[in-house]
């Protein structure tokens, strides 16, 4: 019976990959038209994918890796798909949010009346950007992890430049260069890999890059963390991030913010777990954590606009990963993993709200918010628990979070790790800083005199259109519709990714023991490294 349970379990490992691609090639087959068709084959597609990822969770956790390999070619030669403990709740974090943020969009659309072309362009990049995601958790091979970052980042690039108004081309071309310099860099050291190992399966480079040179190790190693710490945004590699991400419309920030960045950290955790255990680049990805964290909360402290501030503690909280993955201990990876499931929910959260509050006021700036409290008090909570949540608010997920990393860096030892101790928790109480006073200057303090009082109308954005398409506000941006009510639908996805944030508080016990279950598995490298190879070996 177990067998028969794995069996079934391993057929459906490429799902998550295979079916939003099946719905984003219908969705194009079928055009703009019927909208409701095109809503219900999104929202069927993730909620499937959603489904199928936790059945995997159950499966990875209750009997290890499962492997399936495409066309029947086995490793190393064919295409790995690997769903392990840390690839399978990746997958479970990414599907709950992808679904959620869907669902706000389909309702923010039909809000504003957007019923023409670009919901036919909006939904199969959307999928096609979703499947990319899928793919880099469940890759088993380095070239295969290229290609489904090129899919997420097609997807992407899409999104991004949406409405084609000139701050989006302009963010958007930043976007698309980095990418692409990344993509060339990653391909570089495929090639290398390749070259020194004669193969680019992940399972068989954990035991080829053992008996290599160190010198040569190493080179591979820098080359391939230098591509993921762009992706995911680490200091130095951070810059792009902040004036990326804010211009792009609320479903799609909060989808970057909260997933684009965690699939690059989630890589860098692959990477030095499996490939390049216990290795010199520990003290350097140290480092790198300590600048994270703290550049990148001293930016958000100075902006007095929320996506911008957003923005700045994404990089920031980045930073608590990497101290994590750093670590190289079992407490370390811990933490990391239960960090990086908190954030991809919070961080979400964060930037839906903040697309409420666009939409109820015409601004995100701090500078002409005010009064919201009274004139909005359901997204006031919805700003303040997810808030406070990122800050590290005792008893929330933030602290437990922060606790974890905490206590590994001590029981570490030594000058550097105690040093991240100080400032992960300089960060924390800067970050709560930023939070409380963001959110008393747009909800607490008297109404600014015009746009936060003055729901029902049109505000023409400053932002001169390149291309216009009728009837594409909501997704494209073009202009800001504010209103006295929101949507049912965008007020319950933003509470279900709320609650969800919330709910981490409450399974505290089982998901740290399932993040310390999933720790040891990367640590020990076998397990992932049988499920693969199997009888090749």
């Amino acid at each position: 019976m177990a067998q028969a349970v794995e069996g079934v379990a391993r057929e459906l490992v490429a799902v998550p990959v295979l079916l939003p691609l099946f719905a984003a090639g219908l969705k194009l087959a079928i055009g703009g038209r019927p909208r409701r068709l095109q809503a219900l084959i999104s929202v069927v597609t993730l909620t499937a994918v959603l489904v199928v990822s936790v059945l995997l969770l159950a499966a990875a956790d209750g009997g290890g890796p499962l492997a399936t390999h495409l066309g029947g070619w086995a490793a190393p030669v064919g295409i790995a798909l690997v769903a392990d403990r840390l690839s399978s709740l990746m997958l479970v974090v990414s599907s709950a949010v992808t679904l959620c943020v869907m669902v706000y969009s389909l309702a923010q659309a039909y809000a504003d009346q957007e019923y023409a072309a670009p919901l036919a362009i909006f939904h199969p990049a959307y999928l096609i950007m979703v499947a990319g995601v899928s793919d880099a958790f469940l890759s088993g091979d380095l070239f295969n992890l290229f290609v489904a970052f090129e899919m997420l980042l097609s997807g992407s690039y899409v999104l991004l430049t949406f409405g084609g108004t000139e701050s989006r081309i302009r963010a958007g071309a930043t976007y698309v260069v980095i990418g692409l310099a990344s993509s060339l860099l990653f391909l570089v050291g495929i090639a290398v890999s390749y070259g020194a190992t004669g193969t680019v399966s992940m399972a068989q480079l954990a035991e080829r890059f053992q008996v290599l040179p160190e010198y040569l190790k190493l080179l591979v190693e820098l080359t391939l963390l230098l591509v993921f710490v762009v992706k995911a945004a680490i200091f130095p590699m951070s810059a792009w991030l902040p004036d990326s991400y804010p211009t792009a419309p609320a479903p799609a920030t909060a989808l970057f913010a909260g997933l684009l960045t965690k699939v690059g950290i989630y890589s860098v955790i692959r990477l030095e777990a499996l490939l390049f255990p216990g290795g010199p680049v520990s003290v350097l990805l140290m480092w790198a954590a300590l600048l994270t964290m703290l550049v990148g909360i001293f930016g958000a402290v100075a902006q007095t606009d929320i996506k911008r501030m957003l923005s700045f503690t994404l990089v920031s909280h980045i930073g608590y990963m990497v101290f994590g993955v750093g670590l190289s201990t079992a407490a370390g990876m811990s933490g990391a993993v239960f960090y990086v499931v908190h954030h991809i929910t919070v961080q979400t959260s964060l930037f839906l709200v903040t697309g409420l509050i666009e939409r109820r006021a015409g601004t995100t700036s701090l500078d002409d918010l005010g009064g919201l409290m009274r004139l909005a008090p359901v997204i006031a909570v919805l700003f303040f628990v997810p808030a406070m949540n990122l800050a590290g608010i005792p008893p929330m997920s933030g602290f437990l979070g922060k606790l974890n990393l905490v206590q590994a860096g001590i029981a570490a030892g030594g000058a550097l790790p105690l040093i991240l101790v100080a400032g992960g928790l300089v960060t924390s109480l800067l970050t709560l800083y930023a939070m409380s006073t963001a959110w008393s200057k747009a909800f607490w303090r008297a109404p600014a005199p015009g746009t936060a009082d003055r729901p029902g109308t049109v505000l023409e954005s400053e932002e001169t259109p390149l291309t216009r398409a009728p009837g594409t506000e909501g997704i494209t941006g073009r202009e800001i519709v504010t209103s006295a009510t929101m949507p049912a639908p965008m007020l319950g996805a933003t509470t279900a990714l709320v609650a969800l944030g919330l709910s981490y508080t409450v399974l505290a016990g089982p998901l740290s023991a399932l993040t310390g279950r999933t720790a040891e598995e990367l640590l020990a490298r076998e397990p992932y490294i049988s499920a693969v190879l199997g009888r090749a070996r």
